[in-house]
Formats: structure tokens, sequence, C-alpha cells
């Protein structure tokens, strides 16, 4: 397959919070830019349960191998609801 990304895409978008919502039928990823006092929705992405469940196996095993090659990654609190603090 061969892979196309429109040049709008091609740069991405940079995120530092993740919220994840489901329903029955899908699974929605927001990801967010935080700079207090905003949180601003960068991309929305939206999967099936199944999909969302093969994207989890792809991610922690790429976390793995991140984690083998540099060291373990800390995986700070999210910053706390009205305060935009980091933990």
């Amino acid at each position: 397959m061969q892979l196309q990304m429109p040049p709008e895409i091609q740069g991405g978008v940079y995120a530092n919070q993740t919220m994840v919502t489901h329903t029955p039928e899908e699974f929605v990823f927001d990801f967010m830019l935080i700079t207090p006092p905003v949180a601003t929705v960068n991309a929305r992405v939206i999967v099936t349960p199944a999909h969302a469940k093969r994207i989890a196996a792809v991610l922690a095993e790429n976390i793995r191998k991140y984690e083998a090659m540099f060291g373990e990654v800390e995986a700070n609190l999210p910053p706390e609801p009205d305060t935009g603090q980091m933990h």
C-alpha cells in the first residue's frame, strides 16, 4: 500500500495532553495543547473499538522498544482540572 499524506498534515501538530472517550461503537482521541488557562484540541481521531485495541498494542510495543534503547519513561500525572499545574 502506498501511503499518501497531504502537505498540510505532513508537519504534524504538537500535543501535551490526550483525552480518550468512547461509546459502544467508537473511541474518540482528542489531542490537546495545554497552555494555561486554555486547552486547545489540535486533532481528533475517531476509531472503532477493535482499531483502538490495535493502537494500544502497537503503542505499548513501541514504548517497550523506546525504553530498551533510552531508558524508562516517567509518566507524569496530568494537569489538575482548572489549574493547568503539572505534578
